[in-house]
């Protein structure tokens, strides 16, 4: 099964954005997904919730009584979307479970300083060290033509590990969002230019 946790301690880097648009690409290409929340808030659950029949089915984490949360029988793609503050045994527990990692992280000096430690601790641990997990950086709400998102870049190549994307800041993800959908469901005309911003990240994980 081809997991994809989406991780960083800072809150509001954009990892249910990641994390909910990703379920919805892998839906729309026919995957048996899961949309699993780590998060004690559950966003990405209660997204769930609102998500259309029509639309490509995501499912959620199976529970049953007295029996730890797990994925349905017959699911091919989990996307775990992780807490802010996440570290410790549950980052280790997840990273041992995930195939892949995306970290998201917007171009600003306080995110920066944020993710830096957390790299360094993805970078410890010995599935990254055997390259056993694929990971990628995801520059969130961001111009690419900025000197920010150029900083961005710079930084993380310190960490040999590849800025995937930058994506742009638009009430797209928003309005989606709330009808419990996705960039992907929506008229490809209409986001045309964000999918082509995604294309690197779906490049990644295919490849």
């Amino acid at each position: 099964m081809t997991a994809v946790l989406v991780a960083n301690p800072k809150g509001g880097a954009g990892k249910s954005t990641l994390a909910t648009n990703l379920a919805g690409y892998l839906a729309r290409r026919g995957h048996a997904v899961m949309l699993g929340d780590l998060d004690v808030q559950q966003s990405s659950r209660e997204w769930l919730a609102l998500r259309p029949g029509f639309l490509a089915p995501i499912a959620t984490w199976d529970l049953a009584p007295g029996a730890p949360a797990k994925p349905p029988r017959g699911t091919t793609h989990a996307v775990l979307d992780s807490p802010a503050g996440f570290h410790g045994k549950p980052l280790d527990k997840a990273l041992k479970a995930a195939t892949h990692v995306l970290v998201p992280v917007q171009p600003s000096l306080f995110d920066i300083l944020a993710t830096r430690r957390f790299l360094e601790v993805l970078q410890a641990e010995k599935a990254v060290r055997k390259g056993q997990v694929k990971f990628g950086v995801v520059g969130m709400r961001v111009d690419a033509r900025t000197r920010a998102a150029g900083e961005l870049e710079r930084f993380f190549s310190a960490y040999d590990l590849p800025v995937l994307a930058f994506l742009r800041d638009t009430q797209l993800y928003v309005q989606a969002a709330a009808q419990g959908a996705t960039l992907f469901d929506l008229a490809p005309a209409k986001v045309e230019r964000d999918l082509e911003q995604w294309q690197p990240i779906i490049d990644w994980l295919d490849a």
